[in-house]
């Protein structure tokens, strides 16, 4: 756990907490790490509900950035989604994280919607935009 929350820590401004990453112990979420060497370099955390895959976060160290770490693990999330029966994933991702919203968009995904306000942004907030890939 302490390798996940140091590079939650590294890979976003309003880190979770380590009470959030336990609470994704349970049934219907999925957690999956990428790792080398016994370090936790990536990870990616998912909630099914029902029939829909629901991406909560993915992060990968900040020096794999634009290597394709991060396409590996959605390409995993998204093999796993689909092997377990899900028909669809959806994802909120800050409008301003341009990086990411090109690797879902590459993947597939399309902007559905928006969240106002959505992400903690220092003093203010930022919003979201919703993005979803359907697999049928």
């Amino acid at each position: 756990m302490a390798q996940v929350m140091e590079l939650e820590r590294l890979g976003h401004s309003h880190p979770w907490s380590e009470g959030i990453f336990r609470d994704c112990f349970k049934d219907g979420y999925r957690l999956w790490a990428l790792e080398q060497d016994h370090r936790v370099l990536g990870f990616a955390v998912i909630n099914y509900l029902f029939d829909e895959a629901h991406l909560l976060n993915i992060c990968v160290h900040p020096q794999l950035r634009g290597q394709g770490a991060g396409r590996q693990l959605l390409q995993h999330a998204l093999a796993e989604s689909v092997k377990d029966g899900m028909v669809c994933m959806i994802l909120e991702v800050r409008d301003s994280n341009r990086a990411a919203i090109e690797l879902y968009a590459g993947e597939g995904f399309r902007e559905i919607g928006r969240r106002r306000g959505y992400y903690p942004d220092g003093p203010g907030r930022e919003d979201a935009r919703v993005m979803a890939l359907r697999f049928t």
